[in-house]
């Protein structure tokens, strides 16, 4: 039976950070689902379509990581999928303190259990929201983001 656990995220658009993030979850899972989860409260700048052709093309030889879209909670769709175990990348203690106590709440609705990981230094201060700040104002993004041309 395959460890399976789900990286959630808007990744509006798939960062750097987000891949390290995947590369430390493969060493202590069998099998990671990139979870795209549709947000409706957020905006996002990418569509849909482009993030997952985006995140597959940066996956496209690894059958050990799978990329799929859901709506609704995350707990929802482990549930579904028999998922036990959702990964978040920590950048710094704010981080923390919001995820942990989603994390709590995953718990008691599904006993579904968070794994941290730390995101490394170098890539710590990479942040989604700037990167499409950065995009928008014509700015490259490529040192933040794999295949940037993908997304557009």
């Amino acid at each position: 039976m395959k460890n399976t656990a789900i990286f959630p995220g808007t990744f509006d658009p798939f960062t750097k950070g987000h891949e390290a993030i995947v590369k430390k979850a493969l060493s202590v899972f069998d099998h990671i689902v990139i979870g795209i989860g549709e947000n409706t409260s957020k905006q996002t700048l990418f569509s849909i379509e482009k993030r997952m052709a985006h995140i597959l093309s940066l996956y496209d030889n690894h059958e050990t990581v799978s990329v799929k879209k859901y709506t609704g909670l995350t707990v929802n769709f482990c549930h579904e999928n028999n998922i036990k175990h959702i990964i978040r990348g920590l950048r710094n203690t704010k981080d923390f303190e919001y995820e942990s106590s989603i994390a709590h709440m995953n718990h008691e609705l599904k006993q579904i259990e968070t794994v941290f990981f730390l995101t490394d230094l170098p890539l710590s201060a990479i942040n989604s929201s700037i990167v499409r700040e950065i995009y928008k104002g014509n700015g490259a993004i490529s040192q933040f983001v794999t295949s940037p041309q993908l997304l557009v």
